[in-house]
C-alpha cells in the first residue's frame, strides 16, 4: 500500500477535498462519490460523511493508497 504524508495548512481539511488534493480522486465530485460508495476509510473505519473534517493525526485509506495527515 502506498503511503503519502499530507501537511495540514489549517485546523482541518474536508475529506472530499483531501481525496482530490492527493490525487486519489480526479475531482471533488468523484471524491464525494467514493465516500458515498463506502470505499473510504478514516482511521480504519468506513467514513460516510463526504465533508468529514480530517485533522492532523488521522489516516485516510482508499483504493490501496493511504494518506497520513500531519501538522505543517
Amino acid at each position: 500500500m502506498d503511503t503519502t504524508t499530507l501537511p495540514l495548512k489549517g485546523e482541518f481539511i474536508a475529506l472530499c477535498d483531501l481525496l482530490k488534493l492527493v490525487g486519489i480522486a480526479d475531482s471533488g465530485g468523484r471524491g464525494k462519490q467514493m465516500v458515498a460508495d463506502g470505499i473510504v476509510l478514516v482511521d480504519g473505519q468506513i467514513e460516510t460523511r463526504k465533508t468529514a473534517k480530517i485533522r492532523a493525526g488521522q489516516v485516510v485509506t482508499c483504493l490501496g493508497q493511504s494518506v497520513e495527515v500531519v501538522n505543517s
